[in-house]
Order: C-alpha cells, then sequence, then structure tokens
C-alpha cells in the first residue's frame, strides 16, 4: 500500500508558528543581518526583536483594515522594512504581493488591477508613479520614507501609521492560518509577455525554499549556524526563498540591497554569510574579476561555503574552482518548487540534475506525449502531494488553465534528457530560434559566447532573415576596459559553435536590457532588432559554410 499523503503541520511550514516557534526556542540567536554596503556596516536582529517587529507592525496593519486574506501591496527594496511588512502581512493570514520596484506606466498599472488590494506600503519616489494611473481597488498608502508625494484618490500616510507602539500585539484571528492559504502572489518577470501573478500557499513557497538548500532526497545542507545571502529582491521568487528556508531551520538571512559585483565579497565579509544563490550572470561577473586581496585560488577566502548557481555555466564551474566552494544547481521557476536538483559539484554544463524526490517530471512534445530519449520538448511537472506547486494565476482563469492543461503543470521551457539521466534546459519555448532548418539553442549560444574573455554578459535572439526563417543576433556587453572587434569575435566563435548557430548580426551595448532580477529581456532585443549600430557579419564579406563532417 503507498505511503498516505498527509498535511504538514502548521508549525513546520506556516511563517507565522515558524517565527513564533524559533522566537521562544531560541530568542537570542540571529534572524537577520542587514547590511549598508555603503556606510559598511551591519545590523543585527535576533528572533525575539523580529518578533516583536513583526507583531507591532501587524498590530497597526490591523488598525488600517487589514484582515485575513485580504492582499496588501509592498513595493519597498530590499531591507528591514521590506522584510518586517511581509512577515507582519503573513503574520496576520493576510496576502503579500510584491511589486517590482522598476515598474511604472503599464505594468504598474496591470499589478494594481489584479492584485486589487486596498493598501500599499511604499516609499514617496514610487507612489508618485501611481499618479495618473488608475488605482482600481487601492484607497491608502503609507509612506516608510517620510517623503511627500501627491496621488488623487490616494489616502496617503506617513511611517508612524506603521510604527505602532512597543509591546503592541494584533487581534486573534479568526481562525489558524493553514498550509494550503495563499501566503504570497508574485508575479512573473515579464521577459517574454505581461506579467502574471503566481498564487502561492505556505506549503508551496516553503516546499520551494527548503529545496533550494536541499539534495534530492530533501535532506537539506544548511542548518541553524549558516547565513543564507539575500541580495535578489523581495518581489521574485529567489528573494522569498532565502529567508523561508532559513525560517526552516532556525538559520539566519543576510539582507542586501542588490547584487553588486565589487560589493559582493565585502558584504560577504562583513555577514558572515555561508551559502548563496549565483543567478544568471552573476557567477561570470564575479569570476572575471581581477584577483582579491588574501584570494588563493583553490582556497576558500570568505565564510561561504557553497553556492547554488543556476544555471550551471562554464563560469559557474570556475566559480567553484577559483574560490574553493561547494557547488549545487536546480531547476526552478516561479510556479514550482525546485523539481530537479543536481547532486554535490556537478560538472556538466548545463544540467540541471534530477528528478528530486516527491516530483514527477516529463519531456513532452506539443500534445503531452513523450518525446523520445535525447529529443527536445517541454518541460512538465506535477507533485506527489498537494499544494507543492502554484495553484493558478490570479484572476487569469485562461492561462491556468493553458498552464495546468491535462494535469500537468508546463513550464513553457524547452529540455531534453541525456543517456546517463540528467537533464538539460535547452531554451525558453518562446525564446527558440529555427535557422535555416535547424534549430538553435540561444542559451547554447550565450554559453559559448560568454568565453570570450572580453565579453561579460550576452543575450542571443532570432530576428527575421531576408530569405526565410530566422538570423541570430548577439547581443553583448563587456568586461570594464575591453573592447571587442567583431572579425576577431567571428573568428573566436567558429571552431566553438555548428555553423548555423555562429551570429550573423552583434550588438555591443553598454548593458543589456534587464528586469531587476537579472533577467535580460529578450522582448525589448527582438523589438530592436537590427539598429544602425549592429555589426553585419554577411555585409563584412563573412560568410560560414556547412562544416565537411
Amino acid at each position: 500500500m503507498a505511503d498516505r499523503i498527509t498535511a504538514p503541520p502548521r508549525e513546520t511550514i506556516v511563517l507565522r508558528d515558524l517565527l513564533e516557534r524559533w522566537a521562544r526556542e531560541t530568542p537570542d540567536a540571529p534572524c537577520a543581518v542587514f547590511d549598508d554596503a555603503a556606510g559598511a556596516r551591519t545590523t543585527t536582529w535576533s528572533w525575539a526583536e523580529m518578533l516583536a517587529q513583526v507583531q507591532q507592525t501587524a498590530a497597526a496593519l490591523q488598525r488600517l483594515g487589514v484582515r485575513q486574506g485580504d492582499p496588501v501591496l509592498v513595493w519597498l527594496p530590499n531591507g528591514a522594512d521590506c522584510l518586517r511588512v511581509w512577515y507582519a502581512i503573513n503574520y496576520l493570514g493576510a496576502v503579500y504581493v510584491s511589486i517590482n520596484t522598476a515598474y511604472r506606466g503599464g505594468l504598474l498599472e496591470h499589478v494594481v488591477h489584479n492584485a486589487g488590494a486596498a493598501l500599499v506600503v511604499t516609499l514617496a519616489p514610487l507612489a508618485e508613479r501611481l499618479a495618473g494611473v488608475p488605482l482600481a481597488a487601492l484607497r491608502q498608502a503609507v509612506l516608510l520614507d517620510g517623503g511627500e508625494a501627491e496621488v488623487p484618490g490616494l489616502h496617503l500616510l506617513p511611517r508612524t501609521a506603521l510604527d505602532g507602539q512597543p509591546g503592541d500585539q494584533p487581534a486573534p484571528l479568526a481562525r489558524p492560518i493553514e498550509p494550503w492559504d495563499t501566503q504570497a502572489i508574485y508575479f512573473t518577470s515579464g521577459t517574454t509577455g505581461p506579467s502574471k501573478g503566481v498564487l502561492s500557499s505556505y506549503n508551496h513557497l516553503g516546499v520551494m525554499a527548503r529545496h533550494t538548500v536541499a539534495w534530492r532526497d530533501g535532506t537539506m545542507f544548511v542548518g541553524a549556524a549558516d547565513r543564507y545571502l539575500l541580495n535578489l529582491p523581495l518581489f521574485h521568487v529567489g528573494g522569498l526563498v532565502a529567508p523561508l528556508a532559513m525560517l526552516a531551520v532556525g538559520g539566519s538571512v543576510a539582507v542586501l540591497p542588490g547584487f553588486d559585483t565589487a560589493g559582493f565579497w565585502p558584504s560577504v565579509q562583513r555577514t558572515g554569510t555561508t551559502v548563496a544563490i549565483l543567478l544568471g550572470v552573476m557567477a561570470a561577473y564575479l569570476v572575471k574579476q581581477a584577483p582579491l586581496p588574501g584570494e588563493t585560488p583553490g582556497q576558500r577566502h570568505s565564510p561561504l561555503r557553497h553556492v547554488i548557481g543556476i544555471p550551471l555555466t562554464e563560469e559557474t564551474l570556475a566559480f567553484r574552482r577559483r574560490f574553493g566552494v561547494d557547488l549545487s544547481t536546480l531547476f526552478n521557476m516561479s510556479e514550482v518548487s525546485c523539481p530537479l536538483i543536481s547532486d554535490l559539484n556537478p560538472v556538466k554544463v548545463g544540467s540541471c540534475g534530477l528528478p528530486r524526490a516527491g516530483m514527477q517530471v516529463r519531456i513532452v512534445d506539443a500534445q503531452d506525449y513523450d518525446v523520445a530519449p535525447g529529443e527536445v520538448g517541454e518541460l512538465i511537472v506535477r507533485g506527489d502531494a498537494p499544494w507543492t506547486l502554484n495553484h493558478g494565476y490570479n484572476g487569469d482563469a485562461e492561462a491556468s488553465l493553458r498552464a495546468w492543461r491535462n494535469g500537468w503543470f508546463h513550464t513553457g521551457d524547452a529540455f531534453r534528457q541525456d543517456a546517463a539521466g540528467d537533464y538539460f534546459f535547452v531554451d525558453r519555448i518562446k525564446d527558440a530560434i529555427r535557422r535555416r532548418g535547424e534549430n538553435i539553442s540561444s542559451f547554447e549560444v550565450e554559453s559559448t559566447v560568454t568565453l570570450h574573455p572580453a565579453v561579460r554578459e550576452a543575450a542571443a535572439v532570432a530576428v527575421p532573415s531576408p530569405e526565410s526563417e530566422d538570423e541570430v543576433l548577439v547581443a553583448v556587453s563587456l568586461v570594464e576596459g575591453a573592447t571587442l572587434d567583431p572579425v576577431e569575435f567571428i573568428h573566436f566563435l567558429r571552431p566553438r559553435l555548428a555553423h548555423f548557430m555562429v551570429p550573423r548580426y552583434l550588438r555591443i551595448l553598454a548593458d543589456l536590457p534587464k528586469t531587476p532580477t537579472a533577467k535580460v529581456q529578450k522582448v525589448a532585443l527582438r523589438a530592436e532588432g537590427v539598429t544602425p549600430d549592429t555589426w553585419d557579419r554577411e555585409a563584412a564579406g563573412i560568410r560560414i559554410g556547412r562544416d565537411k563532417f
């Protein structure tokens, strides 16, 4: 008989219960360290201090009309205010709805309308962007920076509206908060289309967070003595998992305003960080830095002992070799919960690992039938237990049904599996490039382009071909002080890429257009297409013929 599936105890998954547990069991242990990189100083809150801050803030939120189940918009950068407001919202059983700090105009209007919240907690310069935006249900805004703004139709309140009095306690809840209750709504990055509000339960986020720092069997490799670096924004799921993982084990989190190449190692040293996620080009930025004071290649020179590198690129492997840390990788997205996880110190570039315990994973064609081993298809997933993945998109039943068809969640990502069983990310399906009958992985092109010593980051996109199908355009930004000769660049790529993958077009930009979560906005690059400053290989007389074999 199969094992019975039972609901997780509230005290192991619900934020309120976990916060009260650690404040009771280890009141003086550190909960969060806030690093002010500009001032090179840190502030530490214990579990007892965090609980007191959260209860006081929760009581103030109740006085502003927030009730269990209500959505509350939070539009703040990383810091103590953002963390305590998030925790206070969930302490009441209300729903944390985060807004990207880069949003304005139509995107901002979309999020405000979708959330249906009556209250936003923000800063004056951000609140000013609401002027002229239809407010939907939004009626009140608390400005935590002490600034002033003018937004017609919105009642603006000072910071003191959330400060309350020491010892304040919120009124009792109408009912206990359950693992399947909605904890948060966060919005997809919008790199390929309008952002969708992901409905995420306590169980979904909790399981996801635990598996960022766990092996495939679910064994976590962190404990109470660890400190997890939070340098991704708290409006992104990559930021949310850090404090939630530490809530699971009673460890602490180091909160930074964001990722900064020059400030990364000093912040790690100041905060005593032991574990960190490096997303996208972060590892490449760090590994291309000049040698650091006290650095010995291959040996640890800081408290950092383990890095979760996503994706697993040549630069990620070089980071491990150079800095002497342990490495793991995984596949995750806002809607799932780390369905693929590597073993310790993987070496296959592009691999995301193998399916973890509790997840079912398939690679399928357009009709959801399994593709043959080695072939490329869409990755679809589902959990063995309820509430371990998202439960839809807020206010978008059509998108929810499309994603969850046939009982599986469709990731929209193209994958393949090798003979050893490892799963390899190929591309976002919407980012696929087809040139002269050949399918091209933008990920593989980008991984090769960034091997060039002058290239800091790269993005490969499809642009219309004068003949048929697509041509490959690569946009790059360069290492500080570097230059790039386009002809030399093509000669560098030719022995490393199949002939049909060598880009025809090259754009050199100061910085690639990105979301605040460091994802390249390929939709912007595709929309701009071949610009006047784009170098054309064929116009320069360089044509790439087929390989003989």
